[in-house]
């Protein structure tokens, strides 16, 4: 999550000349059930070390590798082994003001995401807006980060994105949410 916030803080506004895929914070099989290891070794280990590695190489369209590299960086530094744990701090505020609790906001959020046909992103923004990111861009203002492409899900939900999104909600870590705001 520290390779994140260094990311940010060094390159906010200016095009990097080399990227470094984020470490993860925990192991490969850390998020089982919710997230399996294979799914990590598949999203982490080949898709969003691609995105890397091809920008890195000048092939493709590199602001969307940038982009698809940045918010992979998010994702993944958002995570901790699933136990049943409610946001507190900056995140509980945000979302308190702007949806009144937890509960709602995952309603609100799963109705938002439930919407969405092919390859995006959803997120919470700093304003307390839900908001949707198409293919991939870079965004300043994400608090919390949903991957809604297939990838995400596909292997441990196959179709059922409404349960992968139930899931993920158990696997965020509330800090490195907090230190994001």
């Amino acid at each position: 999550m520290y390779n994140f916030i260094r990311y940010v803080s060094l390159n906010e506004g200016k095009t990097p000349k080399t990227l470094t895929q984020t470490k993860l914070p925990y192991a490969k099989d850390d998020l089982e059930p919710a997230i399996s290891e294979d799914t990590i070794r598949y999203h982490y280990g080949k898709l969003y070390k691609g995105y890397v590695d091809r920008y890195n190489k000048g092939e493709g369209d590199p602001a969307f590798n940038e982009a698809g590299a940045y918010l992979h960086s998010i994702w993944f530094s958002q995570f901790r082994s699933p136990k049943t744990s409610q946001p507190r701090g900056h995140i509980l505020d945000l979302i308190n003001r702007h949806h009144d609790n937890f509960v709602d906001f995952k309603q609100a959020f799963k109705e938002e995401a439930m919407k969405l046909q092919g390859s995006n992103w959803i997120y919470l923004s700093k304003s307390g807006q839900i908001k949707t990111i198409k293919n991939h861009q870079k965004r300043t203002d994400i608090a919390l980060l949903v991957d809604w492409w297939e990838h995400s899900w596909t292997l441990d939900y196959h179709s059922d994105k409404a349960k992968y999104l139930d899931n993920i909600w158990r696997i965020m870590d509330w800090d490195a949410i907090n230190r994001r705001l």
